[in-house]
């Protein structure tokens, strides 16, 4: 490869060489200051082609330019010497270079595509117009002409047939849509230049003679160009441009093309000429004629394929090939208005989690793989579509009363089959929500189907058939979480906090903070009922901000009027919806610094299940746990992967839930796990803190088997000042 900027310099050299052409006296200096001029571009653009995936066409040009060359050069040795002959060797070169270098401009400007693309079909529109203009005007009448030896007929009319083949590929490069690179503009503006000085070579021969040096000056600066433009680092052709697309400048020119044979006919008619190539003329026009129904035969038939990549476009998903929401009511419509059906949505659980792990492209497999097992799975005339992110819909003609339980669980069950998605094998799970009908808009069975489904995500289960009441539950849920935006901006939520005390002396160290709800017309609502809806329509990130932005104040204010007994942190619940919020570590942050609190004052909750699937939520947890915030797993042994979470989460204390304390004296087995759970804990150099320790029996077992912090209604209630000064036997009475 040349230099980078071995272009710029050839180019520079080019102009000089273009500007002190015609001044050079008649003789050898114009000569060799051509051949210097014609070698160098050769070899410029043979040294840059090399390595490229164009470099034989950039060969094929170099060819064409060299020979040219030689021609140059004995035209200049005979005019040196006084003995020009017609036609010479000079011209036998010229000719053979024009195939050359209009072949390799024709590859190296097309747009890759099949062979009988809209660029070549347009160059030969272009090419049969120009070329019956040509003969009628130039090349008839020298062919006719039996005054002049043959030879020299057919050479002087190989001049203009070859401006004709150079005229129709330089044409559509100039009228050539959208952004031309660096070397494409080199090429075009070289291609320009050749194309109107042969032109004038053959048109205007008289005008060649005055002005010979201006016209071989220009040559020499087409040269460089072409020798700039193989040297420049930019590709001549970039992807994504529509070389064969009809624009207005393109469709001009061919129009005009196809004007120049009745043109012609008509000048010559008022002209009273006698001697006319019918023939030539006749069959051009045929040839025009079908060259131009080809033309808009392929342009319509492209028009056509768009249009229908659009519509699937428009109702089709791009990655399963599944037909798309607005499709699927489309022609679930049609269909329910007549006949009994049901509707089968159904979501991947977790699949979110999928895509944080193992990455979006696993992700994509992963919906491919499922489509597939669903389009498998039912009849002919059933209907399969993918709704949006992990969500798909079946529609699932002629049901039977009774059986769309019966369907919808099999395709749940088809569903927690493996799923293979590249290099991973992965267990999936779906919540189903069916609805069954006959004769109601499909929007209407898709929103029911949409409604059990939700309820089935929300209840933790895996299938739900739709009935009136969910519908009630859902309203209810809607005017809840519009409640619950009046109440935040009203302040009607208040902080209450549970102790957390040793099990030793009864003393406490610490408080749990937990918010409630005292609503003006509803009265007290159960954390149960307006967190969940709090979760689902994102107000939990607000409310629970809120929260940690009250419990940190308190701690602050305990601290400084109740110094050495005020408790030693505050226990917080952080929910699985805040842990996925940007920025979140760095608002725990700002609340703490507003507050003058060190960050081990601070322990935040999470639950398993807000950090099995890892992703930004396991990021939030080791961010504040790097910054010094303590990491409590809540409900622990209640969630999907407990043991595995504690190697690979950054963990403190374990809040060991209150399911497994219920029971630790009766004879259900429960005091194993709550004895198995103290030793994981100390093995692994955690904290332990029994929850709902409702008795004394409770704690004193608790105590014996080797758990140092408890926390229940039998140490106190959620309050708003636990009264920290208060002895355990005070506690109790």
């Amino acid at each position: 490869m040349v230099s980078a900027r071995w272009w710029a310099a050839w180019l520079a050299l080019g102009g000089v060489a273009t500007l002190v052409y015609p001044l050079l006296p008649v003789g050898w200096a114009p000569l060799v200051l051509s051949a210097l001029v014609s070698i160098g571009s050769s070899a410029t653009i043979v040294i840059a082609a090399r390595g490229r995936s164009v470099a034989t066409s950039w060969y094929a040009f170099a060819g064409g330019t060299f020979v040219w060359m030689v021609g140059d050069v004995i035209y200049g040795v005979q005019s040196a010497r006084g003995t020009i002959s017609y036609p010479s060797w000079a011209d036998a070169c010229y000719l053979a270079a024009y195939p050359l270098m209009t072949t390799a401009l024709f590859r190296l400007t097309r747009q890759r595509g099949p062979l009988w693309s809209g660029t070549l079909i347009d160059s030969a529109i272009i090419a049969v117009a120009v070329g019956i203009v040509y003969w009628v005007l130039v090349i008839d009448p020298i062919l006719t002409d039996e005054s002049v030896p043959l030879l020299a007929r057919l050479t002087t009319a190989g001049y203009p047939s070859a401006g004709v083949l150079l005229c129709a590929v330089v044409v559509p490069l100039l009228l050539r849509r959208g952004r031309r690179t660096p070397s494409l503009w080199m090429l075009t503006v070289g291609s320009g230049i050749t194309l109107l000085l042969n032109a004038v070579y053959s048109l205007m021969p008289g005008l060649t003679t005055g002005f010979g040096p201006l016209v071989y000056a220009g040559y020499l600066f087409a040269y460089a160009l072409f020798a700039a433009a193989a040297a420049h680092p930019s590709p001549v052709l970039t992807a994504g441009v529509d070389s064969d697309g009809l624009g207005r400048a393109r469709l001009a020119v061919l129009t005009g093309s196809m004007l120049l044979v009745p043109a012609l006919l008509l000048v010559q008619g008022r002209r009273g000429a006698t001697h006319e190539s019918w023939q030539a003329v006749a069959y051009g026009s045929m040839a025009l004629f079908l060259l131009v129904a080809t033309r808009l035969y392929g342009y319509v038939s492209r028009v056509d394929r768009q249009s229908r990549q659009l519509r699937d476009q428009a109702t089709r998903d791009d990655l399963t090939g599944l037909p798309n929401r607005r499709e699927f009511e489309r022609l679930a419509g049609a269909i329910v208005r007549t006949e009994a059906c049901q509707v089968v949505m159904l979501d991947l659980a977790g699949f979110k989690h999928i895509n944080d792990r193992l990455g979006r492209a696993t992700g994509d497999q992963a919906l491919v793989a499922v489509a597939g097992l669903l389009r498998d799975s039912v009849r002919d005339g059933d209907l399969v579509a993918r709704m949006g992110a992990d969500e798909f819909a079946v529609l699932v003609r002629d049901t039977r009363p009774g059986e769309a339980d019966a369907v919808a669980a099999r395709l749940a069950d088809l569903v927690r089959r493996p799923v293979h998605a590249g290099e991973h094998e992965l267990l999936l799970s779906a919540r189903v929500g069916v609805s069954s009908g006959g004769g109601e808009p499909a929007a209407e069975l898709v929103r029911r189907a949409d409604t059990a489904r939700y309820a089935a995500k929300a209840a933790g289960g895996h299938l739900v058939t739709y009935s009136a009441e969910l519908d009630e539950r859902a309203e209810a849920a809607e005017r809840l979480g519009a409640d619950l935006r009046h109440s935040l901006e009203d302040g009607d939520f208040h902080v209450v906090y549970q102790p957390i005390v040793d099990l030793r002396d009864g003393r406490t160290v610490a408080v749990e903070a937990l918010v409630r709800w005292t609503h003006p017309v509803r009265g007290f609502v159960s954390p149960a009922a307006f967190i969940p809806v709090a979760e689902d329509n994102g107000l939990i990130v607000e409310l629970g901000e809120w929260i940690m932005r009250a419990a940190c104040r308190q701690l602050a204010d305990w601290r400084r009027d109740l110094g050495g007994a005020a408790p030693g942190y505050i226990s917080v619940n952080v929910s699985a919806r805040q842990l996925s919020e940007p920025g979140f570590p760095a608002v725990v942050a700002a609340v703490l610094a507003e507050n003058g609190l060190e960050p081990r004052a601070l322990l935040v909750e999470v639950t398993e299940t807000a950090i099995f699937g890892g992703g930004v939520a396991i990021e939030a947890v080791e961010a504040l746990h790097a910054a010094g915030v303590r990491i409590a797993l809540d409900d622990f042994g209640t969630g999907h992967s407990s043991l595995g979470l504690l190697r690979t989460v950054p963990v403190d204390v374990l809040k060991v839930d209150k399911s497994f304390v219920d029971e630790i004296t009766g004879s259900s087995g429960r005091a194993v796990i709550v004895d198995a759970l103290i030793h994981v804990s100390n093995g692994l150099g955690l904290s332990a803190v029994a929850e709902g320790v409702e008795t004394a029996g409770q704690a004193d077992y608790l105590r014996s088997l080797g758990y140092q912090y408890g926390q229940g209604y039998f140490f106190g209630r959620p309050v708003p000042d636990p009264g920290f000064t208060a002895s355990l036997t005070e506690s109790r009475r």
